[in-house]
């Protein structure tokens, strides 16, 4: 915990406080379902997925587009898990594998389950972070999850480490970076339900370079810090835009 982090976390909250007060995302519903899209779009993207805003409204639509099959499929199994987002228990590790399933399905031959490979974070062609070793998977998850069902730290800081230490073990083939946000937004949701509906991904995707070199220097420090640092302020700004509008 630094200064920087407990003014972040202050901050947030008092905005987090302002929007649950007005209410204003869960009466919207065109509002909700915009945000959602722009969420998977921008989720997508950071993936290398080339469907434009207006091409994802349009598959979530039911419209035909043309594009690369698994572009559309992406967009499809995002949009399946994102609409039971409501419906998965944040500390459940079956529901983190239920989830994954649904994100990566057809997609790759082993949704749903621990890589026995091994894999790396790569921003373009540069690799950021090599994943654990695959045999170690299914007990750092093990313990990633207890201590996410025992800290008591703020909501905010937890998701933001779970976000990196989920990034860390980097534990399946595909779809790591999609499912670690996925369920950034579902621990903050538990906390303040309007998450559900806030594109935090959106201002990710905007700052994508800073996303892969807090990483980057998180791994090179031993510690989330910097990681911790660099998303709240993520989600600050995005809770400063809402309130704006």
């Amino acid at each position: 915990m630094t200064e920087e982090i407990t003014n972040l976390i202050i901050e947030t909250a008092e905005l987090a406080g302002k929007l649950t007060a007005s209410e204003d995302l869960s009466k919207n519903p065109v509002l909700r379902r915009e945000n959602r899209i722009k969420t998977i779009h921008s989720s997508l993207a950071i993936e290398n997925n080339i469907l434009t805003l207006e091409q994802v409204s349009a598959v979530i639509n039911g419209k035909r587009v043309l594009a690369p099959p698994r572009d559309i499929r992406e967009v499809q199994n995002a949009y399946d898990v994102y609409e039971k987002l409501a419906e998965l228990d944040p500390y459940s590790m079956d529901d983190l594998l239920l989830a994954h399933s649904i994100m990566m399905q057809d997609l790759v031959k082993n949704a749903g389950k621990f890589r026995s490979g091994q894999v790396g974070v790569y921003d373009g062609d540069r690799l950021i972070h090599a994943g654990s070793p695959a045999r170690l998977v299914p007990q750092l998850m093990d313990e990633l999850f207890m201590w996410l069902k025992s800290s008591k730290l703020h909501p905010l800081v937890k998701s933001c480490i779970f976000h990196y230490e989920f990034e860390f073990i980097h534990p399946f083939e595909d779809g790591n970076g999609r499912t670690g946000r996925l369920w950034q937004s579902l621990i903050l949701q538990k906390w303040q339900p309007f998450f559900a509906w806030l594109p935090v991904e959106t201002l990710v995707h905007e700052k994508q370079s800073g996303y892969y070199d807090a990483i980057a220097k998180a791994d090179k420090e031993g510690e989330s810090t910097i990681f911790v640092e660099f998303m709240l302020q993520i989600i600050l700004d995005a809770l400063s835009e809402i309130n704006e509008e």
